[in-house]
């Protein structure tokens, strides 16, 4: 009789092994910051830097922090999503053109899509506090097509927050929509045309359906840093333009009302989810979540 071999006990498999530093890398920096965040959220407001802080699930700070910021909250919502339409039409049209019409300078053009990040973010937004100026050659040349006044600006608007927040995201919207526009098979367009479909009914039955992941992961990439950013509504707007965080900023570091930051942060954050999620199930991109 022979004897039985009992099943060798495995150990943790390769793909675990190799996942671990990113769960690793995920608990330190995710996990662990956005507890602290919520934790923050639910801090006694009547607490201090000098007298500490502590949890006491105070959840009326939710409600306080809306009434009395929901105006620059609201302002973020709005100039993100501007932005993140501007983002798409031009983004669009350059991706489109660098995938389909580019040919032999299809690699020089990438370069020069993401070349701007080869310059801090700062420094970017500051060239267009120069361009905006009320003396550069913008405002002149509309000046002397009579679309500004004489006494009429743009730096200190909100066109100026929102062609900064264009400028700066929008290579994060022309590179996903290259890579869904880049893989469509052009004998599906022809196809369409054999079948008579003029190029408007091409574009729109073919397409544009085929390029949806594209437009959903370039909309998330655009509108949620675009939604948080406080730079440039800092040095391209005034006070009237100031957006959420802006306002998210100086309570952590100016007023000390951590209570009240942490709540407008988590309150931002969850806007931002809802909106995404609703945005990506009427694109018909639901794999991307």
């Amino acid at each position: 009789m022979s004897d039985v071999v009992a099943p060798r006990r495995r150990g943790p498999s390769v793909a675990a092994w190799l996942l671990l530093p990113g769960a690793i890398w995920l608990a330190l920096f995710f996990v662990v910051p956005f507890y602290s965040l919520v934790a923050t959220s639910l801090f006694d407001p009547n607490g201090s830097v000098l007298s500490g802080y502590e949890v006491t699930w105070h959840f009326a700070n939710f409600s306080d922090a809306l009434r009395d910021h929901w105006r620059p909250l609201v302002r973020s919502l709005v100039y993100a999503g501007i932005a993140t339409s501007f983002c798409l039409v031009l983004g669009y049209l350059l991706a489109y053109a660098i995938a389909f019409k580019a040919g032999r300078w299809k690699t020089l053009l990438l370069v020069m899509v993401i070349a701007p990040f080869f310059t801090s973010f700062l420094v970017r937004t500051l060239s267009w506090k120069l361009i905006l100026a009320d003396n550069g050659w913008v405002v002149d040349a509309l000046q002397a097509v009579h679309v500004l006044g004489p006494e009429d600006r743009l730096l200190a608007t909100p066109v100026a927050v929102i062609a900064g927040l264009t400028y700066n995201f929008l290579p994060f919207m022309v590179l996903p929509l290259y890579a869904s526009l880049e893989k469509i098979d052009l004998r599906l367009i022809e196809a369409a045309q054999d079948l008579h479909a003029n190029p408007f009914v091409a574009f729109f039955k073919v397409t544009w359906p085929l390029s949806l992941p594209g437009v959903a992961a370039g909309t998330m990439l655009t509108f949620i840093p675009a939604a948080g950013d406080y730079i440039n509504a800092q040095l391209l707007g005034s006070p009237n333009e100031r957006m959420i965080g802006n306002i998210i900023q100086n309570l952590f570091t100016t007023t000390g009302d951590y209570a009240a930051a942490g709540a407008l942060s988590v309150i931002l954050m969850a806007l931002i989810l809802v909106l995404i999620m609703t945005w990506v199930r009427k694109a018909g991109a639901e794999d991307l979540v």
